[in-house]
């Protein structure tokens, strides 16, 4: 019994010693007691110490800056005072990068626009611009210069008529129309830019009304029976009769088919695929026929 008591006590102090080596193991290290908070203070300020003496300019730095102390960086937390050379060279480049007319970037400077060698507008382009600030409200066909409305599409029961996408045109490039035109966006375009173009410079703008003979009819070429449907009855065809002029004049195709007249309808075929007239086949001496028909041999030109 007192041999078992012996050996327990043996094995609990040999536990206790290995936990002692343990706590010696840690990697938490134990509080110095011999170390006041004074004293720690005092170690702490020798570390500062250390550290300023380390960064304490060279010789060459201390000519840079003579007048400043050997333990600055222990009395202030300031940044050192910029070199002089630096300043100075600083001050001398933002001095250059105000300087009139340079570019630090290294491009060439533009070439400065002599504006009065810039001509002046023409009298057509400056009709053009002014139509184009006009108000896009009316217009038809994408152009604010064809003024009119979009209908529903147009139907027959004859084979070949009918006007898918149709419009009714009431004026173009600023000249009314004598009737509203239902045609279709093709020969609204061709026409609008025939009277911007040609027919209004050529009455030197004093154009105000087309006169309309036909556009959209359900009908044979020539009102021939047995003949093939008339561009007139696929919404691609116009004939205009006479234009007016704003001091009232009328110049009909049947009775003032002069040299002025002559030139514009020639012109036309640079604009319509189609252009029939006085001479050109007997069906067409008192007025202009215009279509936009999809011709392949190119246009035709009577």
């Amino acid at each position: 019994m007192r041999l078992r008591a012996i050996l327990l006590a043996l094995s609990l102090c040999l536990s206790q010693g290995a936990f002692a080596q343990e706590i010696d193991r840690s990697p938490r290290p134990p509080a110095n007691p011999k170390l006041s908070p004074i004293v720690q203070a005092a170690d702490v300020a020798g570390h500062l110490q250390a550290q300023a003496e380390a960064l304490v300019p060279t010789a060459s730095a201390a000519e840079a800056v003579p007048d400043l102390p050997s333990d600055a960086l222990l009395r202030s937390l300031r940044p050192l005072r910029r070199p002089e050379a630096l300043t100075t060279r600083l001050a001398g480049l933002k001095s250059a990068s105000n300087a009139p007319g340079l570019d630090l970037s290294g491009r060439e400077p533009d070439d400065e626009i002599d504006l009065a060698a810039i001509p002046p507008p023409t009298r057509k382009e400056e009709r053009k611009k002014r139509r184009e600030k006009a108000s896009t409200a009316g217009s038809v066909c994408g152009v604010p210069a064809i003024k009119g409305e979009e209908i529903a599409r147009i139907g027959s029961k004859v084979s070949g008529c009918g006007v898918e996408n149709p419009v009714r045109v009431t004026s173009v490039a600023g000249v009314r129309l004598s009737q509203a035109a239902t045609v279709d966006c093709s020969i609204a375009k061709a026409l609008n830019s025939w009277v911007d173009e040609v027919a209004q410079p050529a009455f030197d703008g004093k154009l105000v009304e087309l006169q309309v003979a036909a556009h959209y009819i359900c009908r044979s070429r020539n009102n021939v029976k047995g003949a093939k449907v008339s561009e007139h009855g696929k919404g691609r065809a116009i004939d205009i009769s006479a234009f007016i002029l704003s001091n009232g004049k009328v110049l009909t195709v049947a009775q003032n088919y002069n040299k002025l007249l002559r030139r514009i309808y020639k012109a036309g075929c640079g604009y319509f695929k189609t252009t029939l007239g006085p001479g050109s086949d007997g069906y067409h001496e008192d007025h202009f026929h215009f279509d936009t028909s999809a011709r392949k041999g190119g246009a035709y030109c009577r």
